[in-house]
């Protein structure tokens, strides 16, 4: 069995009185299990429409997303909510980090929703943070982070639970070099040493560099997808 499969996704966007783009055109894409993965291609080629129709945070006009046996695009909202949780990461452009809650808090937000022991959940936070060159603003709000910051602190709270799947969208667009390093490091580490599945879309040639698989989409289509 494929760890995940998709199958026909077309993705039709309808922008008011009979206008409409079409962001994916019959996507069909299988990925085993501990594959490191990156989307790349211009925008509007519709990296982001898939990463989010893979992760169940959007839904397609035609086609089908399973991940281990789940049919991610036939749950309903709560148990599709309830699935991500569990089982998926995400790392997003716009962060989308808990203004109200401080780093520490974010970074632990969905291992305390999983019931993870607080002892076990407060070292992995740590752990995560140390990585990631933030743990000197734990107990800081994430308006008095920069941007950068603030997406080292959305990287965190993504792999600290050890999803079995990472989906992350341009991960390193706000990071400079040496963060940039360090963030694909932890990414090397987890889907080698804790197996965990990875899928990113991005521009930035140190992503594509480490990647095992490269698949360059363009108006919503598959036109490269290479092993390395």
């Amino acid at each position: 069995m494929n760890f995940l499969t998709v199958k026909g996704i077309t993705k039709v966007f309808h922008e008011g009185g009979e206008n409409e783009s079409t962001a994916l055109r019959g996507i069909d894409l299988r990925i085993a299990r501990e594959e490191f993965v990156v989307l790349s291609g211009p925008s509007g080629s519709g990296k982001t429409t898939l990463l989010n129709i893979i992760g169940g945070l959007d839904t397609p006009t035609q086609g089908s997303v399973e991940l281990e046996g789940t049919l991610i695009t036939s749950l309903c909202e709560n148990d599709s909510a309830l699935f991500r949780r569990e089982h998926i990461g995400f790392v997003f452009q716009a962060y989308n980090l808990i203004p109200v809650l401080t780093v520490r808090e974010n970074i632990a937000y969905v291992m305390r929703l999983m019931g993870m022991p607080s002892g076990e959940c407060d070292a992995r936070v740590l752990e995560v943070a140390r990585e990631l060159d933030i743990d000197a603003y734990l107990e800081k709000l994430p308006d008095h982070l920069s941007g950068g910051q603030q997406q080292r602190v959305a990287v965190a709270r993504a792999v600290a639970s050890k999803p079995r799947l990472i989906l992350a969208d341009e991960p390193t667009a706000n990071l400079d070099r040496a963060n940039g390093e360090k963030l694909m490091e932890l990414m090397r580490r987890l889907n080698e040493e804790e197996k965990v599945t990875i899928i990113f879309s991005s521009h930035d040639p140190l992503v594509i560099g480490k990647a095992r698989r490269s698949i360059v989409l363009r108006d919503g289509e598959i036109l490269e997808d290479t092993l390395r």
